[in-house]
């Protein structure tokens, strides 16, 4: 698609518009992959550190592209480089290209929150901490979600190809979302029921003590955890 759009043969034009929907197929990306990291019902251990790599390059490429969306519009004069370090600064879309900013605003801070990550969510950490790094880094929600607005109606008009593929995106991230916060409910439940004592407590085979119910993917409670392991933007 991008060979025929012309970024091989009109590079600066295709990146004219092509530099923008490159980054935001790739930060897509990256929130699904993210999503996919947290899963416990599928994915075993293993599965979910591959998951979580693949988030981290597509945020990575995801910034990359967003760095030269932005050079190629100012450079091309479509925007004032004002209104790219101030939100809602610019004089013709303040609106559209404000949610731009602050998408690219709330995508840094993901980014920068998931490289320290083990500042605040590593064995032995305040939970308290890892809850503000959590609500920190789930920001890049809110950012895809101004990017999408931003992407469909700050420029040209998009064809419907791609109003089609954002509306996948959209839905594809809700069900991912609700899959999870479904899970986590699930494993909340448990921990209560083995609180109030309407689950008991299954004895260890090797007499070493009691051991937590696994939950029905067989992954145990998440208690015995570091905090924040193995979860990415959807913890």
């Amino acid at each position: 698609m991008a060979g025929n759009a012309g970024a091989f043969t009109k590079t600066w034009a295709f990146l004219d518009f092509g530099a923008g929907v490159l980054a935001l197929v790739s930060l897509s990306s990256a929130v699904l992959w993210g999503l996919a990291a947290t899963d416990r019902l599928i994915l075993h251990s293993k599965h979910r550190l591959l998951a979580q790599g693949v988030h981290r390059a597509a945020a990575v490429a995801g910034l990359l592209f967003l760095a030269l969306h932005v050079w190629v519009k100012v450079a091309e004069s479509h925007t004032p480089a004002a209104a790219i370090v101030i939100p809602f600064a610019d004089a013709n879309k303040p609106v559209l290209i404000g949610l731009g900013t602050l998408a690219g605003y709330l995508f840094i801070m993901a980014a920068v929150t998931g490289a320290v990550r083990s500042s605040f969510a590593s064995a032995g950490k305040s939970r308290w901490r890892y809850r503000w790094w959590r609500a920190l880094h789930v920001s890049a929600y809110v950012a895809w979600c101004a990017a999408l607005i931003h992407g469909l109606k700050a420029g040209r008009v998009a064809k419907e190809w791609a109003t089609a593929s954002y509306a996948v995106a959209l839905v594809a991230v809700a069900i991912t979302l609700w899959i999870r916060l479904a899970s986590r409910r699930a494993e909340r439940s448990e921990r209560d029921a083995i609180v109030t004592g309407q689950i008991p407590v299954v004895p260890s085979a090797r007499g070493g003590g009691p051991r937590k119910p696994t939950t029905a993917g067989g992954a145990s409670s998440r208690d015995g955890e570091p905090l924040g392991a193995s979860r990415g933007w959807g913890a």
